[in-house]
């Protein structure tokens, strides 16, 4: 049995292989579809369609591909934006790097190296989850190619994420009153999250940190079953380069194009109060009544804060 990670860390339920290979998949239409061939190796699947200012979708998970992100958008991204649907390095369609290198710096280099294939000149970059990590990341390096970002119920700060939002209220959902064992930085940060983790899937509760209900925990596990032999190789190494554990709020007052940070407020992955610290010089902060996949629960209003923020800054 595998773990499907779509947001912040482990974010959905179990993943069985068993079950997607018993699914009957429907047949999808044909979009463009191109494998660009890394620098050092490494085959990207890239998908593109849709229609407006050329945006990348940087999924989260670590892991999770972005499958899911384009199936159930259902068309909604792709009235705004012309979408480029990436598995990085590591995930899903696209192959893994013989050395193991998911530093940030190379993760950067991959999305150059896609924009420059594509021939695009600049372009909007639409993160989720921990997307909003890499984007920054991003952002920071080669601010020249970017129109604006989308984060969508965004990380910055992996430990923050975890002691103020993730932490407790699993806890709460468990019921645990005595938060010393979860709390003591002696441990390992994963390890107190996996066991959290665990507790929570026992009691079949996991989808409480992210979703209104278990059935859309399941819609998203769905839509992700549709890729045969999905690569899980990203989610087990990226988070071993420590770069990645840094605050990068610290680096938002640098990044000078306009930003939407779309906050839920349900949100106990990326936590509802992500947005404090952030520094952006030109942002449109949307919270919205939502947990963690607004794709999927709150579509009107997740798309009139893509409106807004379209026509808010002309692109």
């Amino acid at each position: 049995m595998k773990l499907l990670v779509i947001g912040f860390l482990l974010l959905l339920a179990p993943f069985n292989d068993s079950y997607c290979q018993n699914r009957q998949i429907p047949q999808k239409p044909a979009v463009a579809e191109k494998i660009i061939r890394t620098s050092d190796g490494v085959e990207l699947m890239v998908r593109i369609k849709g229609s407006g200012p050329p945006c990348l979708f940087l999924h989260g998970g670590p892991g999770s591909g972005s499958h899911w992100t384009e199936k159930i958008s259902d068309g909604l991204l792709e009235r705004h934006f012309r979408m480029i649907y990436l598995d990085q390095r590591g995930v899903e369609r696209s192959s893994s790097p013989e050395d193991g290198n998911y530093s940030l710096e190379r993760m950067v280099a991959d999305f150059e190296e896609v924009r420059q294939e594509l021939g695009i000149d600049s372009w909007i970059t639409m993160g989720h989850s921990f997307g909003g990590i890499l984007q920054a990341g991003y952002a920071h390096r080669h601010p020249e190619v970017h129109r604006g970002i989308v984060m969508l119920n965004c990380t910055l700060n992996l430990k923050e994420t975890f002691a103020e939002s993730w932490l407790p209220k699993a806890c709460e959902f468990l019921g645990i009153a005595n938060l010393e064992p979860y709390i003591d930085e002696n441990i390992p940060i994963m390890k107190r999250l996996n066991k959290l983790v665990a507790q929570m899937k026992d009691q079949d509760i996991f989808w409480k940190m992210a979703y209104c209900s278990p059935d859309n925990e399941k819609i998203v596990n769905s839509a992700s079953c549709e890729i045969p032999n999905h690569n899980y190789d990203q989610g087990g190494a990226i988070l071993e380069f420590r770069e990645y554990w840094g605050d990068f709020k610290s680096i938002t007052a640098d990044i000078e194009v306009p930003v939407l940070f779309f906050s839920g407020k349900t949100d106990w992955m990326a936590g509802p109060l992500n947005f404090q610290g952030v520094k952006f010089p030109i942002m449109m902060l949307w919270e919205s009544q939502v947990g963690h996949v607004a794709i999927l629960e709150n579509r009107p209003d997740l798309e009139k804060a893509l409106v807004t923020y379209l026509e808010k800054y002309k692109f």
